[in-house]
């Protein structure tokens, strides 16, 4: 066999990640505040950059650019749109390249070192927020969870009325009531009472030990403050032990639960997009014009220091200077328009909810506003990280609007993953005991009922809800009746 040395010219495809472009996907995922960091730290470095609102406005007959730089431009408005379909009509006003937050809650996802995401503790809102998207299957009660979310106070209080949310939801009081039941069992007891009584009473019932006479002592804590033991016998029908038991086991309570986790530095959430509702049902959609920074180019600036330049690195410097700063502007902008795009889409899909209330939620996946605005889903997602969108409904983290879906059989409308788990969960409660679902049957059995999913989707879908699989069933429940049925044998 030879050896020898050719040359040889190859040709391929390969995508090259500039610095501009990566920067450029950078700025879309950071949130405005964040934003707000990053041009104030060009501000400083870029002389050529200024604010828009105390810059002067750019003169005619400015110097043109050198060196092929392009010109000056600010953020420009993109043209009003409205239409009015099934969904309901629509419209959004011109806005230039800014955008903002407004009350409520605090950020969960904000950018930070490592360092500080490993050591810092977990907050009462991370830990709720947790057991809400595993614990609730509905997207309607999800959403209710939300909102009882953010109105807990630092102790871990109920801070609003349930009628100002059914109200604001769109929804029946009862349903409401009904979420806030399931969100009481959450860890840690007690949490989302709406008074000292009703915190205690959950703590008790987590135990076990809300009987009838420990119910007329909470329904007495009056009594109790005043130490007035005589009567507190009496009501609870107790002797002087039980009652000193029991007054131990009340103040081994905790009556704020809330602070049993890190407390969360309070931080106002302006949304990046507000919707509102105008005369003939027409949605407004536009971008928050308050926090977003407006920056322009200085052209007069960068004319008469580069006429001035002495050297070829001066030069190359302030020409570098004016394309980064060029760079900067366009980047703003092409951020808010796409911003935009996927907030118009957002609340085109979601009108029902927007008009009617919390159960007509859609399910949405990135696809589906990629597809409807002929974007890539890596972009989508990255519009939607951080962001916050104010409705009528309330104030919600863009993200929070999708959620995995599971395609119809027969075509029909596609099955949220909530209501798929739901359904996953009501067949294994509902098994024989001597025969327990295995995944692949509860995954026949969702086919049948024209839900398209895999076994191994079945098997996820159970572990996330921490459910056995069929054979540790199967072996808890023989042990549990094996327990039964010895101690029915067993004497009294």
């Amino acid at each position: 066999m030879s050896i020898s040395q050719r040359v040889e010219l190859r040709q391929g495809h390969g995508l090259v990640m500039t610095p501009q472009l990566q920067q450029s996907i950078k700025l879309l995922q950071l949130s405005n505040l964040e934003l707000i960091d990053f041009v104030e730290d060009e501000l400083r470095k870029n002389p050529l950059l200024e604010r828009e609102d105390g810059a002067p406005p750019a003169e005619d007959g400015a110097p043109p650019a050198e060196d092929g730089a392009p010109p000056a431009e600010g953020a420009a408005p993109p043209a009003e749109e409205s239409f009015d379909g099934e969904d309901g009509p629509y419209a959004d006003p011109a806005f230039g390249a800014p955008a903002g937050r407004s009350p409520r809650g605090e950020f969960s996802d904000s950018i930070g070192g490592v360092e500080q995401t490993l050591s810092r503790s977990r907050t009462l809102r991370e830990h709720l927020l947790e057991q809400l998207n595993t614990d609730i299957d509905e997207a309607a009660d999800r959403v209710i969870g939300l909102h009882f979310i953010e109105s807990l106070d630092e102790a871990g209080y109920i801070g609003t009325e349930l009628d100002r949310i059914a109200e604001r939801l769109g929804c029946d009081v009862a349903r409401v009531e009904a979420t806030l039941e399931t969100l009481q069992r959450f860890d840690p007891p007690g949490i989302f009472a709406r008074n000292l009584r009703e915190c205690l009473t959950l703590q008790l019932k987590d135990q076990g030990r809300f009987d009838p006479a420990m119910a007329a002592l909470i329904e007495h804590l009056d009594l109790l403050a005043e130490s007035a033991f005589d009567r507190l016998q009496k009501l609870c029908d107790v002797d002087a032990e039980d009652l000193g038991q029991m007054v131990a086991e009340i103040r081994a309570l905790n009556p704020k639960p809330g602070l049993a986790f890190e407390t969360e530095v309070t931080q106002t959430i302006v949304p990046d997009v507000a919707v509102r509702q105008q005369s003939g049902h027409v949605w407004l959609v536009e971008l928050n014009s308050e926090t977003l920074p407006r920056v322009l180019v200085d052209n007069r600036y960068y004319a008469r220091v580069r006429m001035d330049a002495k050297t070829k690195e001066d030069r190359d410097y302030i020409t570098n200077c004016y394309h980064t700063a060029n760079w900067l502007v366009k980047a703003l902008d092409q951020r808010a328009r796409t911003i935009l795009k996927v907030a118009r889409e957002l609340v085109r899909q979601q009108n029902a909810f927007l008009s009617h209330g919390v159960q007509h939620l859609k399910p949405l996946i990135l696809r589906d506003i990629a597809e409807a605005i002929e974007m890539h889903e890596s972009t989508v997602s990255r519009v939607i990280a951080n962001k916050y969108m104010i409705t009528p409904r309330g104030t919600y983290e863009l993200k929070y609007f999708f959620s995995a879906s599971i395609g119809s059989l027969d075509g029909g409308a596609a099955h949220s993953a909530e209501s798929v788990r739901h359904r996953i969960k009501q067949l294994i409660q509902d098994e024989k005991t001597e025969s327990p679902l295995s995944d692949d049957r509860i995954a026949e059995l969702l086919n049948e009922s024209d839900i398209g999913i895999a076994r191994r989707t079945v098997a996820k879908y159970r572990e996330a809800m921490r459910i056995p699989s069929s054979v540790e069933r199967r072996r808890i429940k023989r042990r549990a009746a094996k327990a039964e049925a010895f101690a029915s044998r067993s004497p009294a």
